[in-house]
């Protein structure tokens, strides 16, 4: 019969023999394998725009991950409001820009969706009307911004005024090079108000984008979201992805930075922008406010009503 040695081996050392079993590395959060470099020059032709960085394994996952992410995002948004009671300023805002069928609308019906729409507020920016033409362009930008407690969401954004601008040439050069130094210095002074800023940049295939324009021709139910200027605008699509990179490259700062999500999936989209959303509300932590009365006494007083 064997000796006993009392569970040693290896020179007498405890559990000698055996490798300790190394505790899994933590996942990467979402946000450091997304976000852009701060001022570095960016080719968005390097970026697959059908990737699925640190995504579920395909589109049922996907799904199903998205879903399940919906109530820790409404009990986030639910504290974050009721924090705001107490007078917490905290608010949190979500910038969505990227070229046409690139996705701002259905993360608007399919992310946003996930929260309560009474504590959000969404903005669609179109062409500036006559009135806010009259006014700096961050005029209009300042009266949509949410109020504590809420989750703003903004379709299109102050960026218009320097992607749009640029590629069509509607403000002189020279005027437009200042926009990048006033958005980044309004941006953090957002950030100091309470502010968490989300840009998002929808990055899309030029392929995906003839593929989504055609359903919407071939599809008579799709055919009020076709605008016959997307051909037109499709056609300064280098120009756009150039005017893409600049922001990218003078816009992403420690405030503010961008995260550039692959949207040639939509399921990815979706499920890459919640994470990204539960991310940074979990980093804010807000917490419910405690009540200011006795609540033994008035719970006595109400079981005896």
């Amino acid at each position: 019969m064997p000796k006993k040695d009392g569970g040693k081996k290896d020179g007498g050392k405890p559990g000698g023999g055996r490798k300790k079993r190394k505790a899994p590395a933590p996942e990467p959060a979402l946000r450091d394998l997304l976000r852009v470099p701060e001022g570095e020059r960016i080719d968005l032709a390097a970026y697959d725009a059908g990737a699925t960085p640190a995504g579920p394994a395909d589109k049922t996952a996907g799904l199903a991950a998205t879903t399940a992410l919906g109530p820790r995002l409404a009990e986030l948004q639910e504290r974050l409001y009721a924090a705001s009671t107490a007078g917490d300023r905290r608010r949190l805002l979500l910038v969505l820009q990227g070229m046409d069928t690139s996705g701002k609308g259905g993360t608007v019906k399919h992310v946003i969706g996930l929260f309560n729409p009474s504590g959000c507020r969404i903005h669609a920016f179109k062409a500036p009307t006559r009135e806010e033409r009259n006014h700096p362009f961050l005029w209009r930008v300042v009266r949509a911004l949410p109020q504590a407690g809420e989750i703003g969401i903004f379709d299109r954004s102050h960026y218009e005024d320097v992607l749009v601008a640029r590629v069509r040439e509607l403000v002189p050069r020279r005027l437009l090079g200042r926009r990048y130094g006033q958005i980044n210095r309004f941006e953090k002074s957002l950030a100091e108000d309470g502010v968490t800023v989300v840009k998002v940049f929808l990055h899309l295939s030029y392929e995906e984008q003839r593929a989504r324009l055609l359903a919407r021709l071939d599809n008579p139910e799709k055919h009020w979201k076709f605008d016959p200027g997307d051909i037109e605008e499709r056609m300064l699509w280098p120009a756009y992805q150039q005017a893409y990179e600049l922001v990218l490259e003078r816009c992403s700062t420690d405030e503010a930075p961008w995260y550039l999500v692959p949207a040639d999936h939509k399921w990815y989209r979706n499920w890459a922008i919640s994470k990204l959303l539960l991310e940074h509300l979990e980093e804010l932590d807000p917490r419910y406010p405690p009540g200011d009365f006795d609540v033994k006494e008035y719970r006595a007083r109400l079981l005896a009503t």
